[in-house]
């Protein structure tokens, strides 16, 4: 069993920028960001996988990245060049499986989320 907690949301002005971090319990195989907005579908932000580079997806590629440290078993996101289109929740998730081998962002263990607000 994984535990992950997030924190680092907030209000932001549009063109800011903001930090997230996920603390795990432990870090698997495969770590995610994603996120929902109010009224929408949960989307992907991006993967990381123990080891290789990170994946983003399309609405964020070029001003999101993934990093992590693992001598803190903390997953980060940072946010750059926010918009308004990137409020939502945002939810930290693992899963011990290859990244490759989660459908659909089936991941097994998630976060509590951390909200997000640009305006």
């Amino acid at each position: 069993h994984v535990q992950l907690v997030e924190s680092g949301g907030g209000s932001v002005q549009a063109g800011g920028a903001l930090r997230l971090s996920c603390l795990a319990s432990y870090m698997p195989a495969c770590m995610g960001w994603f996120r929902q907005a109010a009224g929408k579908e949960r989307e992907k932000v991006g993967t990381s996988a123990r080891d290789g580079a990170p994946t983003y997806g399309d609405a964020v590629k070029g001003r999101f990245t993934i990093s992590k440290d693992n001598a803190k078993n903390t997953l980060y996101l940072q946010m750059d060049s926010l918009k308004p289109e990137d409020t939502g929740m945002y939810y930290c998730a693992a899963d011990y499986l290859q990244c490759a081998a989660i459908v659909d962002g089936a991941f097994d263990y998630w976060g509590q989320g951390t909200q997000v607000t640009v305006s």
